[in-house]
């Protein structure tokens, strides 16, 4: 994915306690930034995850997939950048890249992929994310 191609994008910077002792990015909180880059562009776009629990409706993963590519250290500025997209009648993935500023060099390529579960417990996606998804591949 360029850029240009994203549906969403927010710049992050990584913080000290986020490294290992290698001085990298521990693995484990590039999830954490993927995470909060979904979460933060499904409220822009009107989805409120307190909201849809109120409501019944619980969005939940089942699968993640990291490639990693290229380690951020400590005082890295970076972008996440991703696009929602339609997997099946009841699962969607979300396709995330983590590119190092100001190169725009590659750090992870992730495939998140999840559903939602209606008050039954039941995979049904709602209205709401069903607007938002592009067509799979």
């Amino acid at each position: 994915m360029n850029q240009q191609t994203y549906a969403f994008t927010m710049e992050l910077e990584v913080r000290d306690y986020e490294c290992d002792m290698q001085g990298i990015v521990n693995n484990s909180v590039y999830q954490n930034y993927l995470e909060h880059a979904r979460h933060v562009y499904l409220k822009t776009v009107g989805i409120d995850f307190k909201e849809f629990t109120e409501r019944g409706i619980k969005l939940v993963v089942v699968r993640a997939e990291i490639d990693y590519k290229s380690p951020l250290q400590s005082g890295d500025r970076f972008t996440v950048g991703l696009n929602m997209v339609r997997e099946s009648p009841l699962r969607f993935a979300f396709y995330q890249d983590i590119l190092r500023l100001p190169e725009m060099k590659p750090a992870i390529k992730a495939k998140i992929t999840g559903t939602a579960l209606n008050g039954r417990g039941r995979p049904e996606i709602p209205a709401e994310l069903e607007a938002l998804m592009q067509p799979g591949e």
